[in-house]
């Protein structure tokens, strides 16, 4: 029931690549992953946690980049290029 809850509301995996300036050394970047399953396309997850760090982490934001993905896709597939057989 929740995978079908967050279909209808276009919750999608979220990735987000946060680069950060280190504390100790400004001049020096850093990447932080975070995903988590996020509502699209207003990120309030996403938004609480840049939120969270902004307030409460030394480190400060860069950068941000989001990817989101659908938790429901439509099946991939190929042709194969040969047939094996086993006797």
């Amino acid at each position: 029931m929740v995978l079908l809850r967050h279909r209808v509301f276009s919750y999608r995996l979220t990735t987000a690549e946060i680069t950060y300036h280190l504390p100790d050394h400004p001049g020096i970047l850093q990447n932080f992953i975070w995903q988590e399953l996020d509502a699209v396309p207003h990120f309030p997850a996403l938004r609480r946690f840049l939120d969270y760090w902004h307030r409460n982490l030394d480190g400060r934001l860069h950068s941000v980049k989001v990817a989101a993905a659908n938790l429901v896709k439509p099946a991939e597939f190929r042709f194969a290029d040969g047939e094996f057989r086993l006797n």
